[in-house]
């Protein structure tokens, strides 16, 4: 049988990793492309050769070094395209790997760029995490070492929420932590109903 997949997104501090635990602790098989990154870029991941083929100083300790490569890309406006062209293809593959490994009715790919890169195409549906702009600029804000220009660019880099609002499947808002929760149970088992139909 093959799974059900539920791309899950959401721009910086509208809740997406609060919301993607909420899932896998109702036992969905979650996939988050932020963790295939890290994988990647630890001590014998796949992209730590390619990298710092490209740009040596990227290489720390047996493994990539973000804020060198965050460095480069402030420099060069060239380096995050060639970046993208060896990480992307391998995130690709780690997903990949975990859709043949995984047993399950839904499973659930936490995919930032999601609607920026096109891999809806790839999911049955999808779920937007959103939260009024005061809000997730609070959230954002109060993480450490966040700054207004660092906000600033990160939102810069993602689709508006609002036009993401008009292209996903389902909508959960994350003002509250029981409300979501309740949101993630029925939103699992109106799926489920499909899935039955």
């Amino acid at each position: 049988m093959t799974a059900f997949r539920l791309g899950l997104t959401g721009s910086i501090g509208m809740g997406k990793s609060t919301t993607a635990a909420m899932f896998a602790a109702e036992g969905l098989p979650v996939w988050d492309a932020d963790a295939a990154v890290h994988r990647l870029y630890a001590p014998g991941g796949a992209a730590v050769a390619p990298l710092a083929a490209i740009h040596p100083a990227a290489q720390s300790e047996g493994g990539i070094d973000r804020a060198a490569l965050k460095a480069w890309i402030a420099r060069d406006p060239a380096a995050l395209g060639r970046i993208e062209a060896i990480v992307h293809p391998l995130v690709a593959a780690d997903r990949h790997a975990f859709l043949q490994a995984v047993a399950a009715d839904i499973v659930v790919l936490d995919i930032p760029l999601l609607f920026e890169k096109g891999y809806e195409a790839e999911m049955d549906a999808t779920l937007l995490v959103t939260a009024p702009p005061a809000l997730q600029r609070a959230r954002v804000l109060a993480r450490p070492g966040m700054t207004e220009a660092q906000f600033s660019a990160i939102l810069a880099r993602q689709m508006p929420d609002s036009e993401k609002r008009g292209r996903a499947t389902h909508i959960i808002e994350t003002l509250e932590l029981d409300a979501a929760r309740a949101a993630v149970r029925a939103l699992i088992g109106y799926i489920r109903t499909t899935l039955d139909a």
